[in-house]
């Protein structure tokens, strides 16, 4: 259940009975053709999905993230690696104060990571809590479900196009694009990146059939309903 439809009364009694909470990570960049809300809006309906047979609250998508090398691309945001890490040690912070103990991190953007290694340094400062770091589209029941479909999948290519981040009007490419060389990648500026991309899509097909994209959404939402379930140090 989304935390903003709940008020402070009920999460007070909500934490009564039980101390899980949910955050998802996302960004808010270039995703080709799709949303630029890409990994904002799957991460936070991965964490929704999951959760509400559960009961357990969902905050809000943090929605801007880490990605420098797509600030070429128009209406792309990236915050600095300090104001990253400090926000989230400052959430984290907050959900202890109030009593959750147990808080799972579901994120949908590779260059999060920085999270996942606040994640565990925390803990080591606050070891009465638990906390979980989840890249959901790479997780191995997952990521296992994406390969047997197509092997070749990439950022803003068909693993990413799923009905909830296509944009009406916008018609996809039906070529396979060849993909493009990540050491190269990794080593350009943001000009650079842009103009070796063109379209944002790093390789593979755009998109494929809906049968195939809800049955990833299906395994995923499985995984990660079971890393909510348990179990917990």
């Amino acid at each position: 259940m989304k935390i903003s439809d709940m008020n402070w009364r009920q999460v007070e009694d909500y934490l009564q009975t039980d101390n899980r909470a949910i955050l998802p990570l996302g960004s808010t960049e270039q995703h080709g053709g799709l949303s630029l809300s890409v990994d904002s809006i799957l991460s936070e309906k991965i964490a929704l999905d999951a959760a509400e047979p559960l009961g357990i609250p969902v905050f809000p998508v943090l929605s801007y993230g880490l990605t420098p090398y797509f600030l070429a691309f128009p209406g792309s945001v990236s915050l600095r690696v300090e104001t990253y890490v400090r926000m989230m040690r400052d959430i984290l912070d907050c959900l202890k104060r109030q009593g959750f103990r147990r808080i799972l991190l579901v994120n949908g953007h590779g260059g999060n990571q920085p999270a996942a290694s606040l994640a565990i340094e925390w803990m080591a400062d606050n070891p009465d809590v638990a906390v979980k770091f989840h890249n959901w589209w790479n997780a191995p029941r997952t990521f296992a479900r994406v390969q047997e479909i197509d092997p070749v999948a990439s950022h803003a290519s068909w693993m990413e196009n799923f009905p909830w981040t296509r944009l009406p009007g916008v018609i996809q490419p039906a070529q396979q694009k060849p993909m493009v060389d990540a050491a190269r990648l990794r080593v350009m500026g943001p000009e650079a990146v842009r103009a070796y991309l063109g379209d944002g899509n790093y390789g593979g097909y755009y998109e494929r059939p809906d049968a195939e994209m809800l049955s990833i959404w299906s395994v995923a939402v499985e995984e990660t309903r079971a890393l909510i379930e348990g179990p917990w140090a």
